[in-house]
């Protein structure tokens, strides 16, 4: 529990270590690195506009965070601590890394795509269609595969990536069909805001804002295989580094859930304070 002060936290991301956490905040335009240890603020980052949810390679070298009311995603050198690099895309959201120390993604809301960056040329190497606007969305460890959660959808759809062909749209079910109930922390073109692979690339796991529940999806077999219950507005997911917990955040009972994600079954709820959003996940020392 860091305390910032009266400030908006929209980002997280965690370096691979688990050391530093690289936090944006919308209030006053920043990116602030956060020694994990001490909870000390390392360093702030003066960007360009409002932050959203920003992205870490693995070795820590390098920082994306998009730029939403600027129309940018802005590229942060650590070591430096200063944006050395701004490319121009339509309304960004999500920023996600896939493991690569060269490669990190970034949505375009306003383009119903999502770019790749190539951080050896500071430029986009790929523009990859999503199949509607994209909220959340994830990767295969290879690379090649996305799913991604898109405005209006009960679901999720799934993208080759090299080929930037939209190959299936993939509804879930829904227990209360028809429009969702009105959310005061969600718009209401949002059935699913969080989705995410389990570390084994077996399952897929998706938030549903009608059933106030995650869906599991079984990516060998292309079939749902079960739900579980969350709190009130469950929002983003996370998993343990080993695999062992799934986490969601839930919005509107102020709460996260942790799940044995082997054994699909709710272990406790955690209350975390007034609207939980983002999360992260890692072994601090």
């Amino acid at each position: 529990d860091l305390d910032m002060g009266a400030t908006q936290i929209h980002g997280l991301a965690l370096r691979s270590d688990g050391k530093l956490l690289f936090v944006t905040v919308e209030s006053d335009h920043t990116l602030r690195f956060v020694d994990t240890a001490t909870g000390q603020i390392k360093a702030t980052i003066k960007l360009s506009g409002r932050p959203n949810e920003c992205a870490v390679t693995p070795d820590g070298k390098y920082v994306a965070v998009p730029i939403r009311d600027g129309d940018k995603v802005e590229i942060v050198d650590v070591a430096q601590q200063k944006v050395v690099k701004a490319l121009p895309i339509k309304e960004p959201h999500n920023a996600v890394s896939t493991g690569s120390n060269r490669y990190l993604f970034v949505s375009s809301m306003g383009s119903n795509a999502v770019n790749i960056i190539d951080l050896k040329t500071m430029s986009f190497s790929s523009i990859v269609p999503a199949g509607g606007r994209p909220r959340s969305y994830v990767l295969s460890s290879d690379g090649r595969t996305m799913y991604v959660a898109v405005s209006y959808l009960h679901g999720f759809d799934i993208v080759n990536v090299p080929e930037k062909k939209v190959l299936q749209r993939v509804e879930m079910p829904a227990e209360h069909m028809g429009p969702p109930r009105p959310r005061k922390f969600e718009t209401p073109d949002t059935l699913t805001h969080g989705l995410a692979l389990t570390p084994d690339g077996k399952e897929l796991w998706v938030t549903s804002l009608l059933d106030d529940c995650v869906y599991i999806y079984d990516i060998e077999n292309k079939k749902f295989t079960g739900r579980l219950a969350t709190g009130d507005g469950p929002n983003w997911i996370v998993f343990s580094p080993d695999g062992k917990y799934g986490c969601v955040s839930n919005t509107d009972s102020n709460d996260v859930s942790i799940f044995d994600a082997k054994e699909h079954k709710l272990l406790t709820k955690v209350p975390v304070g007034k609207v939980p959003k983002r999360l992260v996940v890692g072994t601090v020392s």
